[in-house]
């Protein structure tokens, strides 16, 4: 009885596979499989009574329509990798494949730079002049995206060569006893003490601003209010700085900031109370201290008279300021961020294995020549620069050539610093610094000393990127009394035809029209030949 349930059929009207299995085992009884091939029949035989030939069927379609879909997403995937262009004329790359899952909040330094997206990128060659001279101008950039590029930041440090610990001088009653020795703010450093600061030492101790007390920004000049600083004082992975004092510039708010970056990143803007003053009339303040995304930082008590020297302070001794943040971006108050700061980081600090970057000058690489164009611009007083460079010159300053090369300029951009803090990069900018308060204010022009004084005695370099690419990621202003001297923009008068009168003959045939008009004035003029000629009939009566 039980073989004759081999024929009915299943549920979906197909014939069990039971019997063919059977059959077959019967047949092949005699060479007595091992007991492990019976189990794996028997459950076999259960699966097939189980399901019918249609339900097998089905899931073998299932099991393809799924294998197809896999294959299908490993296809989009691969094919993300090829370059999207963005504004701004950049290039974004979605490739997850080199960087950890976003939920992983750094990445290993032992990545290689080979295998990033970006390694192959070229800049394309610049346009033909065609007889024209064009000015700086962006150039396409290669991004990975903001949410990829925060996923990539280094889980350790870079390496600070030689240097380990670095301190800073403190002096209550700091007293001049050189001529070009700085000011009181930067504590008067000697000559001495200006070249022993060069010799790299595991732990050093060097003059960097702020003498006056044991905290950056009470009671040292440039202070702060108490509640600022304790928020400088927080941690953070990346901060945007800038800053305008003298009323000097206008506030740019920050363009394609990532919703990650708007969460994570304070953007920190130092003001004089000059400043101050002027964004409060202007109703642009609001009770929270915050300009759009800015968080404004009021300084009083200001160390110098020109507003550009006190503008170097948070430029150059950021870390002083924020001594709990691993990565900054400083723009000048001119500029506008347009491209998201985690992105930025990538492309021209981790991407490169780098811990400063900055641009180079778009046009000028020797030091002489930046001092020159100086002094044709007005920029400086044309003695002191005279000085600086006459100075640098028996330091053993030469104009830059090649044969400097891989350095590929001695003159930076220097709007904007891209930077870890380190201790080598920390002693870089303090004595960066120190050249500025000793020297002139354009810190252009003592760059180039202090990085080679620096890479004399360690192995350490700077990423110093093209200019156009700096310009990708920002957009520079007027200065803001350039703005308030220049005449209101004229505006253009469009002069339109007189319109054209139209009769209640208007609609009709044009020719007619025409003819009528011809005729009207032809009828005119004998008209008024024919007055002319009654008056002269009535002048010789």
């Amino acid at each position: 009885m039980n073989g004759g349930s081999f024929g009915q059929r299943g549920s979906y009207g197909s014939l069990p596979c039971y019997g063919k299995l059977s059959t077959i085992a019967r047949k092949q009884s005699s060479k007595m499989p091992p007991a492990s091939s019976r189990d794996k029949e028997r459950v076999l035989l259960v699966v097939c009574r189980c399901l019918g030939r249609r339900r097998v069927a089905m899931l073998l379609l299932v099991a393809l329509a799924l294998l197809v879909f896999i294959w299908g997403s490993l296809t989009v995937s691969k094919e993300t990798t090829s370059p999207i262009v963005r504004p701004m004329d950049s290039i974004h790359f979605d490739n997850s494949d080199i960087l950890s899952h976003p939920s992983v909040a750094c990445r290993s330094r032992a990545n290689s730079i080979l295998d990033h997206p970006c390694h192959k990128f070229a800049l394309p060659p610049p346009p033909p002049s065609g007889g024209r001279r064009f000015g700086p101008r962006p150039c396409p950039v290669c991004y990975i995206s903001a949410e990829q590029a925060r996923a990539s930041i280094p889980c350790s440090s870079s390496a600070s060569p030689v240097l380990r610990n670095l301190t800073y001088v403190v002096d209550e009653n700091p007293i001049k006893i050189e001529s070009h020795g700085g000011s009181e703010f930067g504590g008067y450093p000697s000559l001495k003490q200006r070249n022993e600061s060069s010799d790299i030492q595991e732990a050093m101790t060097v003059h960097c601003g702020f003498v006056k007390g044991n905290r950056p920004g009470r009671q040292t000049g440039f202070d702060i209010d108490e509640a600022d600083l304790m928020k400088l004082e927080e941690f953070h992975e990346v901060i945007v700085a800038s800053a305008i004092f003298g009323n000097y510039d206008i506030i740019q708010q920050p363009k394609h900031v990532s919703e990650a970056a708007r969460k994570n990143v304070p953007f920190y803007m130092f003001i004089d109370e000059e400043t101050e003053t002027y964004l409060k009339n202007s109703s642009a303040l609001d009770s929270n201290m915050r300009i759009g995304l800015w968080r404004i930082i009021v300084v009083h008590n200001i160390p110098y008279t020109d507003a550009r020297r006190n503008g170097k302070v948070p430029k150059l001794l950021l870390h002083r300021l924020l001594p709990n943040v691993r990565y900054s971006i400083w723009i000048d108050g001119k500029l506008q961020l347009v491209v998201d700061p985690y992105q930025v980081l990538e492309r021209f600090l981790w991407q490169q294995n780098a811990s400063f970057a900055i641009s180079r000058h778009y046009h000028r690489f020797d030091v002489f020549e930046e001092a020159e164009a100086n002094k044709a611009a007005g920029k400086c007083d044309n003695s002191s620069i005279d000085y600086q460079i006459e100075f640098y010159k028996k330091e053993g300053l030469s104009p830059y050539s090649k044969a400097k090369l891989p350095i590929t300029s001695d003159v930076p951009e220097g709007c904007v610093i891209i930077r870890e803090h380190i201790p080598i990069t920390n002693l870089f900018t303090c004595l960066w610094f120190n050249e500025v308060d000793r020297f002139t204010a354009r810190d252009q022009l003592s760059f180039s000393t202090v990085r080679d004084k620096i890479m004399a005695k360690v192995d350490w370099s700077i990423n110093m990127f093209l200019d156009c690419e700096r310009r990708n990621f920002v957009i520079q202003a007027y200065h803001k009394d350039l703005l308030d001297h220049m005449p209101p923009p004229v505006a253009h008068v469009i002069r339109h035809p007189p319109p054209l009168h139209r009769d209640s003959s208007a609609g009709r045939n044009p020719s007619k029209n025409s003819r009528r008009g011809r005729d009207r004035r032809s009828g005119s003029k004998q008209h008024r030949k024919a007055a002319a000629g009654n008056r002269e009939k009535q002048t010789f009566l």
